[in-house]
């Protein structure tokens, strides 16, 4: 090894001496995720827009790993489960069934003295009582025009969530695929709610993706699949890497149950900001297939759902012994993406001091879901020798679609080092002189900064086993 490697392996590779886990502030993970491009505010250049936010590179791969990982729990790895990628635009007559034009708002009050509106809920100290305008409700669907006319006869909505375009679609699915009860339809897909006050980076946020499933089940059975995901949520979170001591369960009161529930459990994680939501997991009965069937008076339904005199399908399974058709009962676990990536983050942000008096901020996420899963670096950035080892390896080990490994060519191997644990990748590959000798490589571990030497032909493999041994 070349003197130069042995003093920045003695000045980088120090023991921990302590750690800190999560961010203490929000503020800590907003400048860590503009810094390194992780997330940014939208149109920003131009003062930016309230509750929207622009994903950059690295929060691109981190929201999409973080997708990926749940759909393939929910749809690669069961046979009860098909996907669906349905449209944004809905028709108002959607939403109108499902009870959204008449429930879907927020009592809104706004401060004379301030001139600022707020959720009736979330007025601020500094507004007195008597400044209050009356509580006015305030619908929290976006509208758009359809069609070369505006003229406000032939508009849509912008979906206020997914989960409506998957029951209109629970024929069209059931028709078309194998299943007989229980079964479930998954899907991932923006939403839009014109939040009154978004906050809190983006936790409240007006354009956000929701991972929604909707699993049908025989009435009678939904308290124990109720049971059965709520469990089986709790799970996959901490198998992101949520730790357990930040979540807890809320069994939401019967008095503030959506109008659709018959039970909901609300897994609720310590954001920096508080105990929030993270994911609701819901027993929505009969109510959704109910709303939207046709010949609702020759069907038995549960729930109190309005008339419907324009739906062309009946959403019910016809029982085999009885001959009568039966609307299952949903059970679902809704999830925000945004919410997710929020918590992953916050549970992965360490900030450590090393024995040799520095400090480092590391990102320790599961690999599965670090945006980079390996960094080749050349010890110096102008040797073409050196240069075009690194890039034949990034490209080998590219071409294993494991995620993302990139090269490094900065010149700094100290700098690159910090970097990478910053935004939290897993493996550093070094080629160094001493490569062009004898084909070995320096790899460094991001978690616990110890490096050892091994041979360029073993590193393929070396790098899978790694990304997959520590994979859910």
């Amino acid at each position: 090894m070349s003197k130069l490697f042995n003093f920045l392996n003695a000045s980088y590779n120090g023991e921990k001496s302590g750690s800190n886990m999560t961010a203490k502030t929000m503020d800590e993970l907003v400048a860590l995720c503009k810094r390194r491009g992780f997330i940014f505010q939208s149109n920003e250049i131009y003062g930016g827009l309230q509750g929207l936010y622009d994903y950059g590179p690295l929060g691109t791969e981190l929201k999409n790993n973080l997708k990926q990982s749940w759909w393939s729990s929910m749809v690669y790895e069961r046979d009860d489960i098909e996907g669906l990628d349905a449209a944004i635009l809905t028709s108002p007559e959607v939403l109108k069934q499902s009870g959204h034009e008449d429930t879907f708002s927020d009592p809104m009050v706004d401060c004379k003295s301030c001139g600022e509106r707020f959720r009736a809920d979330q007025v601020p100290d500094y507004c007195k009582k008597e400044d209050l305008t009356e509580p006015r409700q305030f619908n929290l669907m976006f509208k758009t025009t359809m069609g070369p006319i505006d003229d406000g006869s032939s508009f849509a909505y912008l979906r206020p969530e997914t989960a409506q375009q998957i029951f209109v679609n629970f024929k069209n699915v059931l028709d078309s695929t194998p299943h007989h009860l229980p079964f479930g339809i998954a899907q991932i897909g923006k939403a839009f709610r014109n939040e009154i006050t978004p906050r809190n980076f983006i936790f409240r946020v007006r354009e956000f993706e929701q991972m929604e499933l909707e699993f049908f089940v025989i009435e009678g059975s939904d308290e124990e699949w109720h049971k059965t995901w709520t469990n089986l949520r709790i799970q996959w979170w901490i198998d992101q890497g949520v730790s357990k001591k930040n979540m807890e369960i809320l069994y939401v009161p019967d008095d503030e149950l959506a109008h659709y529930s018959k039970a909901t459990v609300d897994i609720m994680y310590k954001f920096p900001h508080g105990l929030e939501e993270l994911e609701g997991i819901a027993n929505r009965t009969d109510f959704d297939l109910g709303s939207h069937t046709k010949d609702q008076e020759n069907i038995k339904i549960h729930s109190n759902v309005m008339n419907n005199k324009n739906s062309n399908s009946r959403l019910a399974i016809q029982n085999k012994e009885t001959k009568k058709w039966e609307i299952p009962f949903v059970i679902e676990p809704s999830a925000g993406v945004d919410r997710g990536v929020l918590a992953i983050l916050n549970e992965s942000y360490k900030k450590e001091k090393l024995d040799n008096g520095k400090e480092r901020i590391v990102l320790a996420f599961k690999p599965h879901l670090a945006p980079i899963k390996a960094a080749v670096i050349p010890l110096k950035r102008n040797n073409d020798d050196l240069v075009q080892k690194a890039l034949a390896l990034k490209s080998t080990l590219q071409q294993q679609k494991l995620g993302r490994v990139i090269f490094e060519n900065t010149g700094n191997i100290g700098k690159s080092y910090r970097k990478h644990d910053e935004i939290g990748t897993p493996l550093c590959i070094t080629i160094d002189f001493e490569t062009l000798d004898d084909q070995s490589v320096t790899i460094r571990d991001r978690d616990t900064m110890k490096q050892s030497r091994m041979k360029l032909d073993d590193i393929p493999a070396y790098f899978r086993n790694y990304i997959e041994a520590k994979t859910i």
